[in-house]
């Protein structure tokens, strides 16, 4: 059974930083591209990094594009995502997910999904 479990959200103010952590199980997780998404209250869920098995490609969605990085842990089978130069636009649920797949796009639908983290940016 595949288990991705994030944690590593919270409240904060506009400006700061929070990292995000996604541990996973029951899953090759060296071959597998993994990545973040988000969803706002109300807005369909939208892409927002992914990166390859062996964390030498990533890809950004613009909106965070020089704010966020995503990176991976082969060993620990755990992915991150730092957060920096936060905004209240940024507050969302992240939703950590997995594909079977070395690497991944941003359009290709993963194949496992967390339970999400609660982002909250105030002004």
């Amino acid at each position: 059974q595949v288990q991705l479990v994030e944690s590593g959200g919270g409240l904060v103010q506009a400006g700061g930083s929070l990292r995000l952590s996604c541990a996973v199980s029951g899953l090759t997780f060296s071959i597998s591209a993994m990545g973040w998404f988000r969803q706002a209250l109300g807005k369909e869920r939208e892409f927002v990094t992914t990166i390859s098995w062996n964390g030498r490609s990533t890809v950004y969605a613009d909106s965070v594009k020089g704010r966020f990085t995503i990176s991976r842990d082969n060993a620990k089978n755990t992915v991150y995502l730092q957060m920096n130069s936060l905004k209240p636009e940024d507050t969302a649920v992240y939703y950590c997910a997995a594909s079977r797949v070395l690497v991944a796009t941003a359009t290709r639908p993963p194949d496992y999904w967390g339970q999400g983290t609660q982002v909250t940016v105030s002004s």
